[in-house]
């Protein structure tokens, strides 16, 4: 992707609003049930608010340093870091794209199923793969024209589903019974946005306003991800199931649920494989964005026809883990330490792996207990003091100041 492209405030709102809206947000939404109508809402709009002060925070750098998000990563780790991070990032998007790609197809096929009598979830996953396809071929500059229809059909339908969904009467079901906490909730509400850290500033690093470009982002994805787990959450309950899949069929959208099923698949999936593409490049820049996030596709479709892509939720707070220590150190960086700029002579930072380390280790420490705020951001402010005191102390610290 050519540096030299400048977006719109307007085209990055259509691409994260796109980006939010998605089955897996409907499905994570679904998972905070158990809490009700009113806990469940304020989990998610607590979660999705921290995450997006993340995301702001994130984007901002890649706006600011013209750099994609894990060619950030080499202000904090150095080269080496750098590559190390973008291997991990390929690896789960190679996820994202296969976990996303199969639910696509099981919601389809149960749409198609109902409506025409015809299943093959091998050809919907074919489907999918090949408008991903299409899109990357597109590229950001062409794809915001073509962002404006199908963000706004999707809108549009998902509407539609709101309406269908809160219509009803709350259904007697088991769900309610089933325990969550509220800080497991706002933790399943803070790692969507999280997991899209490691992708942000692939694309606000176009933006031709900086502020302007990374908040729209921000806020068209807050506004699309906190619609679709209000919706996830509504869904579970009204139609007394967490699968999404049979919600879709009960409210006997027809046509309208192929469509939302289709064009949200498309548009959340293609930025994963895209910025596949970009994370390859920063470790081979010989390398073409376009041609390695086709290839990411290809992969994405054989492991969701070939591979069982389950313990989704186990994935979601894989990626919070790995992610969030990585961000916190990155951000405190930038923003307190004022480093601002990568050291090309800089090949491994061993002080900030070992913080990182510590991080992922305390994450995974922290998940069994129930703190009302969740696990990730007590993490990032626990690895951002760290950091700040292996990097110099406090008296660095201030006089950056």
């Amino acid at each position: 992707m050519d540096n030299t492209i400048k977006t719109t405030s307007f085209s990055q709102t259509l691409l994260w609003f796109g980006a939010a809206i998605s089955i897996a947000e409907i499905l994570t939404g679904a998972l905070i049930a158990p809490l009700g109508l009113f806990k469940g809402t304020m989990a998610i709009v607590l979660g999705h608010i921290i995450g997006a002060v993340v995301f702001y925070m994130t984007g901002y750098i890649g706006a600011e340093s013209r750099l994609s998000a894990i060619g950030s990563t080499r202000i904090s780790f150095g080269k080496y870091g750098s590559y190390l991070f973008g291997i991990l990032n390929i690896l789960q998007l190679l996820g994202w794209t296969a976990v996303m790609i199969i639910n696509g197809a099981i919601a389809l096929d149960s749409v198609t199923k109902e409506v025409y009598s015809y299943q093959n979830i091998t050809l919907w996953c074919i489907l999918i793969g090949a408008l991903i396809c299409i899109w990357i071929i597109l590229g950001i500059k062409n794809l915001s024209k073509v962002n404006i229809f199908a963000v706004g059909a999707l809108f549009i339908l998902t509407i539609i589903l709101g309406f269908t969904v809160f219509s009803g009467t709350a259904a007697n079901n088991n769900i309610l019974k089933e325990t969550l906490s509220f800080g497991a909730a706002v933790e399943l509400s803070v790692v969507m946005p999280l997991s899209w850290l490691p992708l942000i500033s692939d694309y606000t690093r176009h933006v031709k306003n900086e502020k302007a470009g990374t908040l729209s982002s921000t806020l068209g994805y807050f506004a699309g991800s906190t619609f679709m787990y209000i919706i996830g959450l509504g869904s579970a309950l009204y139609a007394g199931t967490s699968d999404v899949f049979t919600i879709l069929i009960s409210a006997g959208l027809g046509l309208t649920a192929f469509l939302i099923v289709i064009l949200s698949t498309v548009t959340t999936t293609y930025l994963d494989a895209y910025s596949a593409g970009v994370s390859f490049v920063n470790i081979s820049k010989n390398a073409s964005e376009k041609l390695a996030a086709i290839i990411v596709c290809i992969i994405g479709v054989a492991l969701a026809i070939y591979v069982p892509t389950n313990q989704y939720e186990n994935f979601l707070y894989l990626i919070g883990s790995v992610f969030a220590p990585l961000f916190a150190i990155l951000i405190t960086d930038y923003y307190i330490l004022k480093v601002k700029t990568a050291d090309e002579n800089s090949l491994l930072n061993l002080k900030n792996i070992l913080i990182w380390a510590i991080g992922v280790i305390g994450y995974r420490m922290l998940m069994p207990y129930n703190s009302i705020i969740g696990v990730t951001l007590p993490v990032m402010l626990g690895i951002g003091i760290l950091c700040i005191i292996i990097n110099g102390g406090m008296k660095r610290c201030l006089k950056k100041f």
